[in-house]
């Protein structure tokens, strides 16, 4: 989200991103509360929804990846900043823009988080449960936007010790600049891996007869001499990343359908 916002404008926009995220938080976790103490049987539904929003999420940055060329993407980043450049345009009024759309993307996740914490503590005494909720969203508010402004940050740390005096801080702000680009991409490609693993793990652990075929699968193919190990290992990752490709296309498919039906509809 910070695209296209000027280098002296990333850290505001990801603190208010961050407080944006700890107001989300501050409605979920008496929300999540409610339903351990009210509606027990919903902890696990609402964990699969979570799980196949992930997978949705990780699938439509493949198909973006699929529909889009590089010469796209290059020329959505050149209007960005020409945009950025024009002083006709309300900069204050983008970069709310952007802060909204992050913060919306951030309550979806926050409520994955919680319920997954949730899930974990549905058992324990009250007290208990208010604490892990409160201070797992402490942390992971803490841990996750500090780690942000951290990567934002980065290229700025990497010219400014280019440009001190010692041979060795320049040696290493150079290779930080060298390295920020392909530190992106690469948190790019494990973050939305990480989506189908677990968006995949929580859909398949909610559907009894899919994890037992998945425990079975494993166990199968540990039993290959001198790799049963390992493949019993990479077993359960390996059909929990495919079932959440394949549930990721799904709900890819029944929103872009969804949004031609309402696009007719509107249109008449």
């Amino acid at each position: 989200q910070v695209t296209g916002v000027q280098s002296d404008r990333e850290l505001p926009v990801v603190w208010a991103v961050a407080r944006g995220s700890m107001v989300n938080k501050s409605i979920l976790v008496p929300a999540a509360l409610a339903i351990s103490a009210f509606a027990p049987w919903a902890v696990t539904p609402l964990l699969m929804v979570g799980g196949a929003f992930l997978c949705f999420e990780g699938f439509e940055k493949l198909a973006h990846k699929l529909m889009h060329s590089k010469a796209e993407d290059d020329a959505h980043r050149a209007r960005l900043t020409e945009a950025v450049a024009n002083p006709a345009v309300d900069l204050v009024q983008l970069e709310k823009d952007k802060i909204k759309g992050a913060v919306r993307t951030d309550f979806i996740l926050s409520a994955e988080i919680i319920a997954i914490t949730l899930g974990t503590v549905a058992t324990s005494p009250f007290v208990t449960q208010v604490t892990v909720l409160v201070g797992i969203s402490a942390l992971m508010t803490v841990g996750v936007y500090g780690l942000v402004a951290g990567i934002v940050k980065l290229d700025d740390l990497g010219l400014y010790l280019s440009r001190q005096a010692s041979a060795a801080r320049q040696s290493a702000g150079r290779a930080i600049l060298a390295a920020a680009p392909w530190l992106m991409k690469a948190l790019s490609i494990a973050g939305t891996a990480a989506m189908f693993l677990v968006g995949g793990g929580i859909l398949t652990h909610g559907i009894p007869a899919l994890h037992h075929a998945i425990e079975a699968a494993a166990q199968a193919v540990a039993a290959t001499p001198g790799v049963g190990g390992l493949l019993g290992a990479l077993a359960p990752l390996v059909l929990d990343g495919l079932a959440g490709i394949v549930a990721g296309a799904l709900v890819l498919g029944v929103v872009v359908l969804a949004r031609r039906l309402l696009g007719q509809r509107a249109a008449a």
